[in-house]
């Protein structure tokens, strides 16, 4: 196995990242106050936050297979800061869509969530979130089990497939794709290379069973 690059195993590496994190975040709010995000700010805000959740999903994604293709283990040390950062993100994705677009009006939203399913799709995706990001702690693995915590957590999945699916019916309206086609492909070959190494063994072991056979 070759050794994780010591900035990895850097007790200032997680608080970088944490910094960096926040950095989208840092650059919107100074465009509010320096108005600066364009004609529609409020616009600019939701497509924003959705865009960096996201790309959270996917660098959250891509730890595990780099942690397998390098043999860097002290990557795991980032997938949980990654995966609250992708909640915190979709949660001020939806936090402004209510405020700016729905003037905080449950009764329209709950409306507006039910017409469209671009955004029921989305509400759902943000719904699954929040309980990987209420366990995404030591304390709940060992409430939960680890067998029952990593079974939770794998809902990640399925977050990332329903907020592909959101984006692509968002940007259906204006027939522009070109953003989704690259999001669904690097979220297509992250899980699929689960799927191949969950499915992998059992194939070889069945081959190799006929073979025995015959």
């Amino acid at each position: 196995m070759p050794a994780a690059p010591s900035v990895l195993r850097h007790p200032a590496a997680k608080p970088v990242l944490f910094a960096l994190a926040l950095l989208p975040l840092t650059w919107l709010v100074a465009g509010v106050l320096r108005d600066t995000l364009g004609a529609n700010p409020a616009e600019a805000l939701i497509r924003s936050f959705g865009d960096w959740t996201l790309r959270f999903l996917c660098l959250t994604l891509a730890v595990t297979p780099l942690r397998q293709w390098t043999g860097w283990a002290a990557l795991a040390r980032f997938r949980r800061m990654l995966g609250l950062f992708a909640a915190f993100y979709a949660l001020l994705h939806f936090c402004s869509y209510a405020v700016f677009d729905m003037s905080l009006e449950w009764a329209d939203i709950l409306r507006d969530v039910a017409k469209r399913p671009f955004i029921l799709v989305g509400s759902l995706a943000l719904l699954l979130m929040l309980p990987l990001a209420a366990t995404s702690f030591n304390r709940a693995i060992r409430a939960l089990g680890a067998a029952h915590w990593q079974q939770l957590h794998r809902l990640v999945y399925a977050i990332a497939l329903l907020a592909i699916l959101h984006f692509f019916w968002m940007r259906a309206g204006k027939n522009d794709f070109a953003e989704v086609y690259a999001y669904a492909s690097i979220i297509g070959v992250l899980l699929g290379w689960r799927v191949a190494r969950a499915i992998g063994p059992r194939y070889l072991m069945k081959l190799g069973s006929h073979s025995a056979k015959g």
